[in-house]
């Protein structure tokens, strides 16, 4: 079992950053897929960045220019670094590890409110 503890999550005006961390409790956390999804009320979970095991990363359109995703092997943590942010960009964050169909894990979430 792994467990990942989130943080950063805040309150923050339009056009601000925030920076989240995800750390794991596993030795191996090389060998995991990282990624950040989000849930805001009343909608479904939703992918926001990826970056794999060999650092490639992905992220949604949505945020493309204006998040970043990275890791940190040595310290087990993956990063989310949100400029520009909007309204529409608040929910509560999670973060996810994935290695292979059966190891699976998800973090308790951090809130992440954009307004003014």
């Amino acid at each position: 079992q792994v467990q990942l503890v989130e943080s950063g999550g805040g309150l923050v005006q339009p056009g601000g950053s925030l920076r989240l961390s995800c750390v794991a409790s596993t030795n191996i956390f090389s060998r995991y897929h990282m990624g950040w999804y989000r849930q805001a009320p009343g909608k479904q979970r939703e992918l926001v960045a990826v970056i794999t095991s060999g650092g490639t990363t992905n992220l949604a359109d949505s945020v493309k220019g204006r998040f970043t995703i990275s890791r940190d092997n040595a310290m087990k943590s993956v990063y989310l670094q949100m400029n520009s942010l909007k309204p529409e960009d608040t929910a509560v964050y999670y973060c996810n590890a994935k290695w292979g169909p059966n190891y699976v894990y998800w973090g308790q979430g951090t809130q992440v409110t954009v307004s003014s």
